[in-house]
């Protein structure tokens, strides 16, 4: 019985996978940079209204729709950042223009919630636990996701990135589950995920390497940033896994969803992403482009 449901699982989990995929390549690969900016910020509200879920079982109530507003926000200035970036050959045109800069959006997030919570029926009480739970979801799940437009904005190379950070997410995921069900033995940390180990983790990241040597082949990438990109969104990327399973783990839930059969809800498909993609793009800022 056990057997048959596992099994099952893994079946509904690799069917969801094969209709998403192809969507997921197709949305990067073709699709202008506003419908990806679209399409992320829906993932990342979400992800985020399922973090408010989670949060809610343990008495914490978001301001919910003002979040949705500023996620929004935060994924149009991404990206109004990268089409920015894309024409500073109008140098003149763009030192006139007013700048709508990330931290400009912060202002108004925190603003609002301030107005929110004054102007808030609920009680005195509850106001700060509010305030928090909103924060979080911002800075935990919305902000960090929202490089995925500012990579997939890079110029020339910004498709590449963008595929080659999912795909090391996808097959360093894929290889830690089967790894870790099948030879796994030496729990990571048995009280937030009991069913990762460390094989499963080191499993992860040499996928990532090869992904790198992959993708470093076909794009002429020179192959030490492919494999130092490739190292640091594998370690990023378990973080971000790992966090995601404390969060649920301390408001006693399994999944964050139901939203994707065998996978659970947005934010378990996304959780290791929401670290990887900034280390993607933070490394390819400060490293590549101040380099070369």
């Amino acid at each position: 019985m056990e057997r048959d449901r596992m099994t099952s699982g893994t079946g509904l989990r690799v069917l969801t996978a094969a209709i998403l995929i192809p969507i997921v390549i197709a949305t990067i690969w073709w699709g202008p940079p506003w419908l990806l900016a679209i399409v992320a910020a829906f993932v990342a509200i979400v992800a985020m209204l399922e973090f408010f879920s989670i949060v809610a079982r343990l008495g914490f109530r978001a301001y919910r729709l003002w979040s949705c507003v500023a996620a929004a926000g935060i994924f149009g200035q991404q990206w109004y950042a990268s089409r920015i970036a894309s024409i500073n050959r109008l140098g003149d045109l763009l030192d006139r223009s007013p700048k709508i800069t990330l931290d400009l959006v912060l202002f108004g997030f925190v603003l609002g919630v301030a107005v929110i919570a004054l102007g808030s029926r609920r009680e005195l009480a509850e106001v700060l636990p509010s305030i928090m739970a909103t924060a979080a979801g911002i800075f935990f799940v919305v902000l960090p996701f929202s490089a995925v437009v500012r990579l997939h904005g890079v110029d020339v190379w910004g498709r590449w990135l963008l595929l080659f950070t999912v795909v090391l997410v996808w097959v360093g995921d894929t290889a830690a589950y089967f790894v870790g069900r099948g030879i796994g033995r030496w729990k990571m940390t048995p009280q937030t995920s009991p069913n990762k180990t460390w094989e499963g983790a080191v499993a992860n990241f040499l996928s990532a390497l090869f992904v790198a040597a992959v993708f470093g082949y076909w794009t002429n990438f020179p192959p030490a940033h492919m494999l130092a990109m490739a190292a640091v969104a594998s370690v990023a990327g378990q973080i971000g896994d790992l966090f995601e399973s404390a969060w649920k783990r301390s408001a006693g839930v399994k999944d964050s969803g139901t939203i994707l059969p065998g996978h659970g809800g947005m934010l378990d498909r996304i959780d290791a992403l929401i670290l990887a993609a900034p280390a993607v793009w933070y490394y390819f800022e400060w490293v590549i482009i101040k380099k070369y």
